[in-house]
């Protein structure tokens, strides 16, 4: 008996020495995403967790990005904030001057992981930097592109879209003329982002002073002076001659096309997912067309949403997060993030990945974002709009135009009020940071 009792205290003193398995380090990261693309971001969570047996990114749904944005704010009020946040474009300056921010490539660089910032694509890597070094991983990149019924445009004689809105609008009068479908096209629920801001910039028109919002706070709108009046009175024309249709309750824009009631359709490239699964029709998809006295057009600006990273915790958990930003940033991750989804590639090495590996040959229409993004040099009209508040002006423009289809204003008198709106909200924004810089809000 004593040589048996000796046994077991030896066992377990040597199970001691070798202690129990070093538990995982666990992160949240708080996003945006539902339905089929919050499945593949789930995969992509899994991915991680699997590659490695250290750490644990648990993502957690929070609604839409206005829902996580104000949930990420009370949580850091609460001093209970997500290691990791996902938070749209639009976001940009609010999480910038927030004082709640890690900036991304610091962590990254500290943790020594060797991601090359350089990398990212030009419009990509412009938007989510400041002074030079990204504040937010690039996630879920986006931009609008011309998505059509192909049988629709080859009834009425044409092979595909035109490349200017001239020639575009003559095409889809004459498909309506023919009968080739009741409607030319539907108005995108963001039409306030496809048809006028990514317009603006690939037509190299201004939609607010010092480059845009790049250069200071004290930037104001002046798309009233621009082609977007004409481009509002041209959409309303289109409405009132039955060429173009705004979906009604119960139905999407998306789904007038994919159902092919509408031969066109703005959105963006991220529907791939949608559209390849759901449509019944012929179809596909170009480049956004320009006007006819711009030549070349400039390249479309992004959309989507980035990773930040939010103060408060440990190095450990800040370990994890390198971990995962790095797992984010590779070739490989995404090239699979970008055909699972339809998002762009956001790194050059990631679209010669997929275009070596022949991705496009049977997708071609996916490489379209990647092109019209990639289309000369961003100039400060091109660069993307880094406005405060910028939720509260697109829907003070949104409600404007709103004004004009409906027959309440003109559309030089909607967008004069809508720049007005904008301008104080711009105001607002900028004497509540006044004084504020990135450096001042960095832990």
């Amino acid at each position: 008996m004593g040589r048996k009792v000796a046994f077991i205290a030896a066992l377990f003193g040597a199970l001691a020495l070798v202690g129990p398995a070093q538990a995982r380090v666990e992160v949240q990261w708080w996003h945006a995403m539902s339905g089929v693309l919050g499945d593949r971001l789930n995969e992509l969570v899994e991915k991680f967790n699997k590659s490695q047996d250290k750490y644990t990114v648990v993502a957690v749904a929070k609604g839409n990005y206005d829902e996580v944005t104000n949930g990420v704010i009370a949580a850091y009020r609460a001093k209970r904030p997500p290691e990791m946040v996902q938070i749209a474009e639009r976001g940009y300056m609010t999480m910038l001057l927030s004082g709640a921010i890690v900036p991304v490539q610091d962590l990254v660089e500290q943790k020594g992981y060797k991601i090359d910032f350089s990398d990212f694509i030009k419009p990509v890597a412009s938007f989510w930097s400041y002074k030079g070094r990204m504040s937010a991983m690039p996630f879920n990149s986006s931009t609008p592109i011309f998505w059509y019924n192909k049988d629709h445009f080859q009834k009425a004689g044409f092979d595909k879209p035109a490349d200017t809105w001239q020639e575009l609008e003559k095409q889809l009068y004459t498909i309506k003329s023919k009968g080739s479908s009741e409607c030319g096209t539907v108005l995108p629920g963001d039409f306030y982002w496809s048809l006028l801001e990514n317009y603006s910039a690939i037509n190299n028109q201004p939609y607010g002073t010092l480059a845009n919002g790049f250069d200071g706070l004290g930037t104001e709108f002046v798309y009233n002076k621009t082609k977007v009046v004409s481009q509002v009175a041209r959409l309303k024309k289109w409405l009132d001659d039955g060429v173009m249709q705004i979906a009604g309750q119960g139905f999407s824009p998306e789904q007038l096309f994919t159902s092919g009631r509408c031969s066109t359709f703005v959105n963006s490239t991220a529907s791939h997912g949608n559209i390849e699964r759901n449509a019944t029709i012929n179809w596909s998809a170009t480049f956004l067309p320009h006007e006819s006295d711009i030549n070349p057009p400039l390249n479309s600006t992004i959309g989507g949403g980035a990773i930040w990273v939010m103060k408060g915790h440990t190095p450990e958990r800040y370990e994890a997060v390198a971990a995962f930003l790095d797992f984010v940033a590779q070739p490989e991750t995404q090239v699979w993030w970008h055909g699972a989804t339809g998002y762009v590639p956001a790194t050059n090495r990631a679209y010669a990945l997929a275009r070596e590996r022949g991705y496009y040959k049977d997708h071609p229409t996916r490489e379209i974002a990647v092109l019209q993004l990639s289309r000369g040099t961003p100039n400060e009209n091109s660069r993307g709009f880094r406005f405060g508040n910028f939720v509260q002006t697109m829907l003070a423009q949104r409600q404007e135009v709103e004004a004009v289809f409906a027959g309440q204003k003109q559309p030089q008198q909607a967008m004069d009020d809508a720049v007005k709106r904008g301008n104080e909200i711009l105001r607002q924004f900028e004497k509540l940071n006044a004084g504020k810089t990135p450096e001042t809000e960095r832990p």
